[in-house]
C-alpha cells in the first residue's frame, strides 16, 4: 500500500471513529436535554431514593439488626446505594420504550448514524444520572451520620464499583424496553425489579433468611457489590461464611462483566432487528 493510500485509509478510520462518538454524544446530550424540560421527573428519581434512606433508616431501622453488632445505618447504605444503582435499570427500560413508541428510534435508524450510538448515546446518559443519585444519596446518608471508614481510595473503589453494577444494567433496561410493546407493558417490569433488590443483602443479611432464600440472596448479583462496598467502606459487613461472600470483592467484577457480556449484544441485535 502507498504511503498516499494509507493515509487515506487511516484518515476514513480516524472519521469513522470521530462521527461514532459525535452520535453517542448526541443522543446522550438529547437524553440529558429531556431532564432538563421535565424538571419532575428528574425530582422524583433523585428523590426517591432519598425517601427509601429515611423510611428504611428510621421507619423500619429500629427493628433492625445485623448479625455480629454494628449500626444498621451503617448497614443499610451501602445496600441503598445498589438498590437505586439496580432499580435504575427499569429508568433506562421505560425511557427506551417511550422512544419506541413515538417512533423515535425509528427515525433514528433511518439517519446515517452509527449502529451503536443510540445504545451506546443511552448509556452515557444514564451513568451521568447515576452520577448525581450517588452524590445525593451519599450527601443524605452523612446527614443522617453515615460515614466511609475505609478510607478515600477504598471509597472511590466502593462507588466504582457501584457504577460497574449501574453500567453492565443499563443493558438489561435497553433490551427490555426494545422487547416489551408499550410503556404500560415496561410498569410490569417492576414486578421482576423489586424482587432481585429485596431478595439480597442490601436491607437484611442473608444468613438471617431462611436457609433457601438466603442461598438465592448470597448468590444474587446484587448482593455481590453490597457486601464488597461494605468492606471498602468499613462498614458492617455481616457475612454468612459462604464462599460467594467471601469473594465479594472478586464477585462484584465478576457478575457486571457476565451481565455486560449477556445483555449488550442482545440489546444490540434486538435494536438491529426492528422493523423500519
Amino acid at each position: 500500500m502507498t504511503a498516499l493510500g494509507l493515509h487515506a485509509t487511516t484518515g476514513r478510520e480516524r472519521s469513522r471513529a470521530y462521527w461514532t462518538l459525535a452520535d453517542c454524544w448526541n443522543v446522550t446530550r438529547r437524553s440529558l436535554t429531556h431532564y432538563q424540560r421535565q424538571p419532575l421527573a428528574i425530582v422524583w428519581q433523585l428523590g426517591f431514593p432519598i425517601i427509601s434512606v429515611l423510611l428504611y433508616g428510621y421507619v423500619f431501622g429500629s427493628a433492625m439488626k445485623v448479625p455480629g453488632g454494628g449500626d444498621y445505618r451503617e448497614f443499610l447504605m451501602p445496600g441503598m446505594f445498589a438498590t437505586t444503582m439496580t432499580l435504575g435499570f427499569m429508568n433506562t427500560a421505560m425511557a427506551v420504550v417511550t422512544d419506541a413508541g413515538k417512533g423515535v428510534v425509528d427515525r433514528f435508524r433511518s439517519m446515517p448514524m452509527a449502529p451503536s450510538a443510540v445504545t451506546a448515546g443511552r448509556g452515557g446518559a444514564d451513568l451521568v444520572v447515576a452520577c448525581a443519585e450517588l452524590v445525593i444519596l451519599a450527601a443524605t446518608a452523612f446527614a443522617i451520620g453515615w460515614r466511609a471508614d475505609g478510607g478515600p481510595l477504598e471509597a472511590v473503589g466502593a462507588f466504582g464499583l457501584l457504577l460497574l453494577l449501574r453500567f453492565s444494567l443499563i443493558w438489561v433496561g435497553v433490551w427490555l424496553g426494545l422487547l416489551v410493546p408499550n410503556a404500560e407493558s415496561a410498569g410490569g417490569l417492576y414486578a421482576i425489579a423489586f424482587p432481585v433488590t429485596m431478595i439480597s443483602s442490601a436491607m437484611v443479611a442473608p444468613s438471617l433468611m431462611p436457609d433457601w432464600l438466603g442461598a438465592v440472596a448470597a448468590w444474587n448479583p446484587v448482593s455481590s457489590t453490597v457486601t464488597a462496598v461494605r468492606q471498602l467502606f468499613g462498614n458492617p459487613v455481616a457475612s454468612g461464611g459462604t464462599w460467594v461472600e467471601e469473594h465479594a470483592l472478586l464477585m462484584a467484577l465478576v457478575w457486571p462483566l457476565v451481565i455486560t457480556l449477556v445483555f449488550l449484544p442482545l440489546a444490540v441485535r434486538r435494536f438491529q432487528r426492528l422493523s423500519r
